[in-house]
This record gives structure tokens, sequence and C-alpha cells, in this order.
């Protein structure tokens, strides 16, 4: 079997494709000129240079695959220039579905994310965990990123309901090693690692191990039905929770001071103004970011347990992985 996977430098991307071919498979990569290599490095796999803008080679990377995995994404929180990301989050899977389509692609996994779940707004009724069934629509979504997000995944659950063979995965917020970027989740641990964790806001994630989130992939390709999402989650926790689990595993003092919402409101404008708007550097803390935080994104893995054989590990060896990682490859200085 030969795979295309997108992505492939990233962070997911990069565990999917060493779980293919850990099990065998052929792999192909498509490969942006610019990316930072280290994650495929070790990989025995064929590469294709260009990017999701880039309908030609979209075409050759597709050509002669019997599955693809669309793991590619902009996943940031701030950027100058949005047409930029939903090009390449929407543009780019729209392209790769039609690609896919006429080359005779067998099936598609693609990667959505948890962000495009229907998680209770403040103020609304408390509920249960979020899963694929939660109301949920466009004007929900905060920010490019997730309104990137939940644009791409209907031309992706449309594609599956319309005659393509397309499974949808939502991640969660994984957590694990070859962070390489590193993702927002990342710079959490990064943060902490680097004692830049103060204090902390009144927030929730579900975290998910990198390493079971790509076999989830996999599981999806065999098991999941066309035209249908499955959460890949782990364990729901506060972020306090999660600072928590890092002072156990590092050492290193958990915080203990609670921001409001308000003021980490204000220091979000502060930080978005001046360096994103003014020294056009990406900002440690967004707007977009603390709206977000005021939703606890607890979520259900139930349906995935049930239809791919999903299991929900605990998360403390990855956030030990992680962490290694970081301090191993230079991202933390003594």
């Amino acid at each position: 079997m030969l795979a295309l996977v997108t992505g492939a430098t990233g962070f997911v991307g990069s565990h999917v494709a060493a779980a293919l071919a850990g099990q065998g498979a052929d792999v192909r990569l498509l490969v942006r000129a610019n990316s930072d290599l280290r994650n495929i490095e070790h990989l025995k796999a064929d590469r294709v240079v260009g990017d999701l803008r880039d309908a030609a080679a979209i075409e050759r990377a597709v050509s002669g695959c019997e599955v693809v995995f669309h793991v590619a994404a902009d996943y940031r929180l701030w950027v100058r220039d949005p047409d930029q990301m939903y090009a390449a989050n929407v543009g780019g899977t729209r392209a790769i579905l039609e690609a896919a389509r006429s080359r005779g692609v067998r099936r598609v996994v693609y990667t959505s994310s948890v962000a495009t779940m229907g998680f209770a707004a403040p103020g609304d009724p408390p509920g249960h965990p979020a899963d694929e069934a939660s109301p949920v629509a466009l004007d929900r979504m905060i920010g490019h990123y997730k309104r990137s997000k939940f644009m791409a995944e209907q031309v992706a659950i449309e594609a599956g309901r319309g005659g393509m063979d397309v499974v949808v995965v939502n991640p969660t917020t994984p957590v694990g090693e070859q962070d390489v970027k590193p993702t927002p989740t990342g710079r959490i641990v990064l943060d902490f690692l680097k004692k830049k964790f103060p204090a902390y806001v009144d927030t929730g994630l579900n975290l998910v191990d990198v390493r079971e989130c790509a076999r989830g992939h996999l599981a999806a390709l065999e098991k999941g039905r066309s035209g249908e999402r499955y959460i890949l989650g782990g364990e729901n926790l506060t972020l306090k929770q999660i600072l928590d689990k890092l002072a156990a595993i590092t050492g290193l003092p958990s915080p203990t001071i609670r921001v409001p919402y308000l003021v980490a409101l204000a220091a979000g404008v502060v930080d978005e103004v001046v360096t994103g708007r003014i020294l056009g550097r990406e900002p440690r803390a967004t707007i977009d970011a603390v709206r977000m935080g005021r939703k606890k994104m607890f979520v259900s893995s139930a349906k995935a347990e049930r239809e791919l054989g999903w299991k929900i590990v605990p998360v403390d060896g990855a956030l030990a992985r992680a962490g290694g990682w970081f301090t191993g490859n230079g991202y933390v200085h003594a």
C-alpha cells in the first residue's frame, strides 16, 4: 500500500508517517521546500516538494497512492494575513480531495481538530463534555484557525457523504516528542520548562498522547465510516492540573496564582498590538487564545472507542517525553 501523508514534517504528521512505515506501508510525503526536515530524516519515504497551494505538486503527490492522510494545516492562533491560512486549510483540503477523487484514491483520512466541536460557551447551561453530536456552527468558532478548520472539515464531510470515501479524525491537544515548531500545546510545556508560567487561567483542555493519536489515524483508515468524524482524545484536565503534572515530572514549581479572565484579556490585547502589529512577531498571548480559554475544551471519545477500538491512555508519559525532547533538542537552556 502506498500512502501519502501531508504535514509529515510537523508534529502529528511525523508520527502518522512513522506509524504507517512501522506497519510496512510504502510512504510518500508532500514536503514544502523550506520545511524543517528533522522529523522525517529517519524515514524511508518518497518526497514530493510542494505545498497545499500548489495544485501541480498535489497531483504529483497523490498519483499512484492507494490512501491519503491529509494532516497538514496552518496551525497558528495569530496570523498577520488570514487569507494565507484559509488558502492552506480550506483551499488545500479541497485540492487534496479533488486530486484524490480524480486519481482514484481508495480512502482519505482527513485530520481536523477538536477546535471544530460544539463546546459550551460561558453562560450556557453546564453540560456533558462535547462530542461529535454537540450542536455547532461557524459563528461559534473563535478566530481564523478555528474558522478555517471548521470550513475545511465541512468540505471533507460533504465529500465523504457525496460519494468519496473520506473519514475525519479530530485530535484533541496532542502532546509528546517531535513538536518542532512548537504547537500552542507544546508551548505550554516549553514555557513551564523555561519558568515562564508565573500564573494560570481557569481553563481546561483534553490532552492526548501523540503516539496514540497516530495509531488512531490508522484505526480510522481501517475501521472508520465514510463521512463520519471521530474525536481522538485522552484526559480532560484543567490547565492547573496540567501544570501540576509537569511539576511532578520535572520538580519545578507549579504556579499558585490564578489570573482573572479580564486581566488575561487585557494582556492579550497589549501583546497582540505591540508584539503582533507593531513588531510583526507572533504574540505569546492573543485575544483569540484568551477568548477560547473561557471554554473548557473537555470532550468524550466514546464514538471512537465504540467504532475504532480507541483507548484513552494517561498523558503523564507523553508530557514527560515532551519535556525530555524539548530539553534534549536545545529548546531549554540552563
